[in-house]
């Protein structure tokens, strides 16, 4: 059960992003999805830390990026045994004191004790806990008009680049797999507080007793219902256990972590023809799942949608639902590492999704993105 006190989080406000190339995160950022370069870090914060850091953000989603400079910074050292990844969230709350002391008595690993900076704009105070979710850690932080993004990464006096032409929003939630749900479902409801919020489990059509292929997963969507932050969480199942994407995604990031993050839009196929025309590639979707579509759009109780299913079609977006005139669309960026063509980027990936009334996780979508997953492994000789 959920313990009562509020954890006062209101947004997830930034992801802390390792990487081998910074230099290739730029054109990333800045060229195909019209980010604007915000922030870099001072000569002084990276003869200190041995790091470079740059920023990037478009509506309310925000990203830093950091490369290591020396071999011994935590940059460094984290990348030594893992590909591109995920290694902070930095959640904003209202009351940085008040988290602290409720995340102490729940017995959360406290990293840090609460940090302090100031600036022209005024305080910032933060600290970090330690997590199940791989290696990354989640940030605490409170505002009180400080204008820079952390100590040593001040903003400039005016974005470069970046109009968000695309239309991002903000963050709509954070996918993570495991080897096994049980010790991070746990941690987050008795430690952070989160409720259970949808729960699905599944195989591929290829599964039967006869097969000695396909594989499966169980997920559960975890949430604080006083932010609307989620978090959707992944295992594998058996039969053919190590067959499954979630297996290899462990595998190929070398631990446990954070897989995908998911964007918001208001304007979907806008944005998707967008990205395609600047170059963004995307997990392929077969065209048998729209030939489906009108049939199971009626079995899940949708109807009708207002868009027209040969632009879907055309775009590789995907829908799902499970109420009249309620649902939403989705695609997929293709993960990192295919991406740049590049294994040291590793399996991380962006979502971006337009929820039209739809406020879950529906299941046929989620089937669609693992089979998705699946048929690019196995195109790229990594599942068996």
């Amino acid at each position: 059960m959920a313990r009562s006190e509020a954890l006062g989080i209101q947004r997830l406000e930034n992801i802390v992003f390792y990487v081998n190339d910074l230099a290739r995160s730029h054109r990333f950022y800045t060229d195909l999805v019209d980010f604007a370069f915000i922030a870099r870090s001072t000569e002084a914060h990276e003869a200190a830390t041995g790091e470079r850091s740059h920023v990037y953000e478009a509506g309310d989603v925000r990203m830093t990026v950091t490369q290591p400079l020396a071999p011994t910074s935590a940059s460094g050292r984290y990348l030594r045994r893992h590909p591109d990844g995920i290694v902070t969230l930095v959640f904003q709350v209202a009351d940085v004191e008040a988290a602290f002391r409720v995340l102490d008595e729940r017995g959360a690993t406290l990293v840090t004790d609460i940090q302090r900076d100031t600036d022209a704009g005024g305080a910032v105070a933060w600290f970090d806990i330690a997590t199940p979710f791989g290696e990354a850690n989640f940030r605490f932080l409170q505002r009180d008009g400080y204008q820079g993004v952390a100590p040593g990464l001040p903003l400039f006096d005016a974005p470069q680049g970046g109009t968000n032409r695309y239309g991002f929003e903000g963050y709509d939630h954070i996918t993570s797999n495991f080897l096994t749900l049980k010790p991070m479902e746990l941690w987050c409801k008795e430690v952070l507080g989160l409720e259970q919020y949808w729960e699905v489990a599944f195989h591929t059509d290829d599964v039967a007793p006869a097969e000695d292929h396909g594989s499966g997963l169980k997920s559960i969507v975890l949430w604080d219902p006083h932010s609307g932050v989620k978090f959707a969480n992944n295992e594998p199942m058996r039969p053919h256990f190590e067959q499954s994407q979630i297996y290899v995604f462990v595998m190929d990031n070398h631990g446990e972590g954070i897989q995908h993050a998911a964007i918001t839009t208001k304007d979907i196929l806008t944005t998707v023809r967008g990205l395609r025309d600047s170059g963004v590639s995307f997990m392929p979707t077969p065209a048998s799942y729209y030939d489906a579509l009108p049939e199971r759009l009626e079995r899940c109780g949708i109807g009708r949608i207002d868009e027209d299913i040969e632009t879907l079609r055309e775009l590789e977006i995907l829908v799902d639902g499970k109420h009249p005139q309620n649902y939403l669309l989705q695609i997929f960026l293709k993960e990192a590492a295919g991406l740049y063509a590049d294994s040291k980027a590793g399996p991380f990936f962006f979502e971006i999704i337009e929820r039209k009334g739809d406020k879950g996780f529906g299941e046929g979508n989620f089937r669609a993105l693992f089979e998705s997953i699946e048929r690019a492994q196995k195109s790229a000789g990594v599942a068996q």
